[in-house]
């Protein structure tokens, strides 16, 4: 019984040493891949090129984020702001507020900086362009025209958000107009608004 100790004993140095040359092995199939493009993928298996492919394909699709969303709208129930008052449906970000293809939404802009790009179940692609004094952390507050919208169309949900593209801190007027005239109806937004 002693015996059998002592060899598994010495036996542990040798199974991590070939533990860490196949980690090594695999980062290095990895990086030369994407580096090297199809030369490299030429040199490995069949099962590490669908492993490495599979971890390219995932890191391709938009991060997803849980967030408990609600409404609001540019009145004094949401802002304290009233039709004539010159800052009314105005964004912390200066653009004005709108419910259309890409709407304006609130959100933490620790969480989702301003000009953030999202889409958002049931309700449609998403820019953060304002935020709020109860919009902390993973909240978001999504515009809509009336209170009544509000209540009927959405309420409090919580659902899991696509970050598309991340914002800059930035958010422009004339970019919410071209985005808008670029998406039409039911279509994806176009590649270049995505990387811009």
């Amino acid at each position: 019984m002693v015996t059998s100790f002592y060899y598994w004993i010495k036996a542990i140095p040798l199974l991590l040493y070939m533990a860490i040359i196949a980690v090594a092995m695999n980062m290095t199939a990895a990086a030369s891949v994407s580096a090297e493009g199809d030369a490299a993928s030429r040199h490995m298996s069949a099962e590490q090129m669908a492993r490495v492919q599979a971890y390219t394909k995932q890191k391709e699709q938009p991060d997803t984020v849980k967030v408990v969303a609600t409404g609001y709208t540019a009145g004094v129930e949401s802002t304290g702001k009233r039709p004539g008052h010159p800052q009314y449906g105005i964004t912390y970000s200066g653009v004005k507020v709108r419910r259309d293809q890409v709407s304006t939404i609130a959100a933490d802009p620790k969480f989702l900086p301003i000009g953030t790009l999202l889409y958002i179940p049931g309700y449609g692609y998403g820019v953060v362009a304002d935020t709020g004094k109860a919009i902390k952390g993973n909240k978001i507050d999504l515009y809509f025209e009336t209170i009544k919208e509000v209540y009927e169309q959405w309420g409090k949900r919580t659902v899991d958000v696509q970050v598309l593209r991340r914002g800059s801190g930035k958010l422009s007027q004339s970019w919410l107009n071209q985005i808008n005239q670029a998406v039409e109806a039911g279509k994806p937004i176009p590649q270049t608004y995505l990387e811009s």
